[in-house]
């Protein structure tokens, strides 16, 4: 995990890429808990039997939303901001679901920094360009550019 001492300090990290987090296994029972969370029971994503059937590998998928609600933890093994009051979800700019994430898979999130800009307010707004990695698989299961608001 990267270590940025202060938010000031941020700007030094902007393009460079930041540590991968560690993998994540995506499962049917997670992959079930959030079609419960969110009430989004599609069969492609919750139905074993007909995936089987109709779906590529035979296999579920995971939401991509589920995917995406991973940023936060994943996120947090990427660095680590020392010095802050509090850190901000502020929004996307751009979110592009590339390829299916299979049960099974297993997944990380890469992420650097792009833009950091201090704000009037003293904090910083900061955008990351986040690409979720899937094992054994050419394309990212996810793109995004994300905004995080960071207060010293």
């Amino acid at each position: 995990m990267k270590i940025i001492n202060s938010p000031s300090d941020i700007e030094n990290f902007i393009n460079k890429p930041l540590t991968p987090s560690e993998w994540y296994h995506v499962t049917q029972e997670k992959i079930n808990n959030f079609a419960d969370a969110t009430s989004d029971h599609q069969w492609i994503h919750v139905d074993e039997e007909r995936a089987k059937n109709e779906m590529p590998e035979g296999k579920t998928i995971a939401h991509g939303y589920f995917m995406l609600s991973l940023l936060p933890v994943l996120a947090s093994q990427n660095a680590q901001i020392n010095n802050t009051s509090r850190t901000l979800n502020y929004g996307s700019d751009k979110v592009r679901f590339i390829n299916m994430v299979k049960v099974g898979s297993y997944v990380r999130l890469n992420r650097k920094i792009i833009f950091c800009e201090k704000m009037d307010n003293g904090g910083f707004r900061v955008i990351n360009k986040c690409e979720l990695e899937i094992k054994d698989e050419n394309k990212p299961g996810f793109v995004a550019e994300t905004i995080s608001l960071v207060f010293p």
